[in-house]
């Protein structure tokens, strides 16, 4: 009995080591870090990518008739069939995606976990994954999870502009995947039709998937949002990501989805049954009520945004900061250059402690993380109020 016991023990050591390991080849979430560092501070928090301001009362109704309803139990695993109808019928009309509800579709805990789910299903072991940096701090690791090695293709400040031989060089024979965010967080870059179809060409060439996250379709300034699975030759070999949260302002009810070909979207069933089950079911249910919004909706939506990032931006740049203007998404990487020579870990616990704002360090972005040192990442979905308070902070910056 004892021989047994140590035994057992021997093995959970051994295990506990490997799962180290693997932790310890991706970083912690420095985004989320700095949301309790904000709190901690009483800093306004212009660092984790949620509102502060409410969702549309239509949608909370529809949640709140969803509960009255009884849709307490769990949906088919990959999703409310309601909701992949709905979702089917928006990648029609908005996306130009060809999208069967019951082949194509697959709901999921956020887009979070169908970038999970897609890696997990797509990527062996020795395959390599490209990613546009600077990037979402998530998409490395989700790589490195699935075994595969993340290469990284750098797009320079402050134009974000694909490097074409950078991009061609970055694909060889073991790249599997391309992981594409548009509109991109951090850097509020559209991609282009021209750029796209240059990705497209280069999967094609080299039999790789594009898995493109497009949770920010709806929030764009400048240029127009294109889905590269409507793109010739794209249709068999794109997972297109969304989710309600950044375009209903949701963040927390975590449902997304993945739109991909049947043989795809097969694999991402059986991964995510495994991974979370399902979606909550009565949110889906309201999401159902989100995507039926009229297009005024959307259009209010960009011009809300619009223009808290031309009021912000213009606050930063009176401080001090040189700014890369975003033409989507709701963040901003700003350069501090002017305000010395410390990197941008301490330039960030200086806003936070002596300023009172939260914000993200541009190293996480990066696989070198000297690359981001001199940048730091604000975000502005929040009330007015809020970027005028925030505005008001960082004036003390210019003293």
């Amino acid at each position: 009995m004892t021989g047994r016991k140590a035994g057992f023990g021997q093995r959970l050591e051994i295990a506990d080591k490997r799962v180290s390991r693997r932790v310890q080849t991706f970083p912690e979430s420095v985004i989320r870090e700095m949301t309790r560092v904000a709190n901690e501070h009483g800093a306004v928090n212009l660092a984790q990518g949620f509102p502060d301001f409410d969702p549309p009362e239509a949608v909370v109704d529809a949640a709140k008739k969803a509960l009255e309803e009884g849709y307490h139990q769990y949906a088919i695993t990959w999703g409310a069939k309601a909701l992949r109808d709905a979702i089917a019928d928006k990648a029609r009309s908005f996306n130009g995606i060809e999208c069967d509800p019951e082949e194509n579709v697959v709901v999921t805990c956020g887009s979070t976990e169908a970038m999970m789910a897609s890696m997990l299903a797509l990527v062996d072991p020795g395959d390599e994954v490209l990613v546009f940096e600077p990037f979402y701090e998530n998409y490395g690791p989700d790589a490195i999870v699935s075994g595969a090695r993340a290469r990284y293709v750098r797009l320079p400040w402050p134009d974000w502009t694909i490097d074409e031989e950078a991009l061609k060089a970055a694909f060889n024979r073991r790249t599997k995947a391309i992981i594409l965010n548009t509109p991109n967080n951090p850097t509020g870059k559209v991609f282009t039709r021209d750029e796209l179809r240059l990705i497209a060409d280069l999967c094609v060439d080299h039999d790789a998937v594009a898995v493109t996250d497009e949770i920010y379709e709806h929030i764009v300034y400048e240029g127009e949002h294109v889905s590269i699975a409507s793109l010739d030759g794209m249709a068999d070999r794109t997972v297109t990501i969304n989710g309600l949260s950044k375009t209903y302002s949701v963040t927390g009810w975590r449902v997304g989805w993945a739109i991909a070909p049947k043989t795809i979207a097969d694999a991402l069933k059986r991964v995510h049954d495994f991974l979370t089950v399902g979606a909550p079911h009565p949110l889906q249910i309201a999401g159902v009520t989100a995507l039926a919004l009229p297009m005024s909706y959307y259009r209010d939506l960009a011009a809300m945004y619009r223009k808290k990032r031309d009021f912000f931006v213009a606050a930063l740049k009176d401080v001090g900061f040189e700014v890369a203007v975003p033409h989507g998404a709701y963040y901003v990487m700003a350069h501090f250059r002017r305000f010395g020579e410390e990197d941008d870990v301490a330039f960030a616990k200086r806003l936070v402690e002596k300023i009172g704002i939260a914000v993200v360090p541009g190293s996480s972005f990066y696989s070198h993380r000297k690359a981001g040192r001199r940048f730091v990442r604000f975000m502005f979905s929040k009330r007015e109020e809020t970027l005028e308070e925030a505005a008001r902070r960082l004036r003390a910056l210019a003293v």
